[in-house]
């Protein structure tokens, strides 16, 4: 917050949307380790917009959380000793984790500090009041410091263990913005924020954000009542398609482009992720599916029933206005 240069950034970002007419939007998140850095973007905005331009954020539904498992990463992946066991088949890994002497190295060798700077959603150095236990999407979730301090064990082993308990396929996550939720529903009602963000595309073993919309609707809308459903739905339609230019989506209207999702508000909630290796070379990417979602629909066509796909192909390339002028 105190860097000479934010400023000036801030100057010129509004300059920038103010004098070509043309939006500017990035990510906004609050973070725990910067706490009102998020209040300077929003006074930025307003501000931008005041003057004439346009400016919007792209927000998140949950907290960004860097998703943890021994079937993709852990904190302790680069460290010499768990370097070695995490280069071993999953089954073999499995079976060494309950050898005594090998646990209790393990343990001794996560003390040592891993220099390198995480990039992304890479694994954090292990801060286990801020890992949680993912035994369910919705909270409230346990952290692994509190689960240790009950078992009288060490941190390390009560990962190991917890692990251990479902057959390796359990996942933890640790939260490195939008730690608090309170604040996180203050940027999801601004009426220039956009409830869109999403790194699922890039990050595909480190994080899973498909479900931000899913959860905007089960969690903020029927657990928390903090949005009533036509907020919520609107805020997942007509806003993003009016932010991004697209007049003819974001309506139920006659003329205007047939794309619906029919869900069950009283059941609609997204599933715990699943680790599968469909991509080039058999490599690894979360998935996420979710209950409650009877059909989507696009242009008209039913594109999937049920959470699978029905063969119709409809969709198209969508280009925004300043590309559709010139084509």
């Amino acid at each position: 917050m105190d860097h000479p240069d934010l400023p000036d950034y801030h100057k010129r970002l509004k300059a920038l949307a103010v004098e070509t007419g043309r939006p500017v939007t990035f990510g906004l998140f609050t973070r725990k380790d910067a706490p009102d850095m998020w209040r300077q973007y929003v006074r930025l905005i307003e501000e931008t917009n005041a003057a004439g331009g346009r400016m919007f954020a792209q927000v998140h539904s949950r907290a960004l959380s860097v998703v943890l498992s021994f079937k993709t990463q852990m904190p302790f992946d680069r460290l010499p000793v768990w370097k070695e066991l995490r280069a071993l088949p999953l089954g073999e890994q499995q079976t060494r984790l309950r050898d005594p002497e090998l646990r209790k190295k393990l343990v001794e060798a996560s003390k040592e500090r891993d220099n390198r700077r995480a990039l992304g959603t890479e694994a954090r150095q292990a801060a286990y009041d801020w890992i949680f236990v993912m035994d369910s999407v919705d909270p409230p979730h346990r952290s692994i410091a509190e689960i240790a301090r009950e078992r009288g064990i060490d941190p390390v082993e009560a990962m190991i263990d917890l692990a251990l308990e479902k057959d390796m396929d359990r996942f933890f996550f640790h939260p490195i913005a939008n730690e608090n939720q309170e604040l996180a529903l203050e940027l999801i009602k601004h009426p220039q924020a956009v409830v869109t963000f999403s790194d699922s595309g890039a990050h595909v073993s480190q994080l899973m954000d498909s479900s931000l919309q899913t959860y905007l609707l089960s969690h903020w809308v029927r657990t928390k009542q903090a949005l009533t459903l036509e907020q919520a739905v609107r805020m997942l339609s007509f806003v993003p398609a009016s932010y991004w230019g697209f007049t003819d989506r974001g309506l139920i209207r006659e003329g205007m482009a047939a794309d619906f999702v029919v869900f069950d508000p009283d059941t609609i909630a997204a599933e715990l992720p699943e680790v599968v290796r469909d991509l080039p070379a058999g490599a690894k990417r979360l998935i996420q599916r979710t209950r409650g979602i009877a059909a989507t629909v696009v242009n008209g066509e039913i594109l999937l029933r049920d959470g699978k796909h029905t063969g119709a192909h409809p969709g198209r390339l969508l280009r925004g206005p300043l590309a559709r002028a010139t084509a």
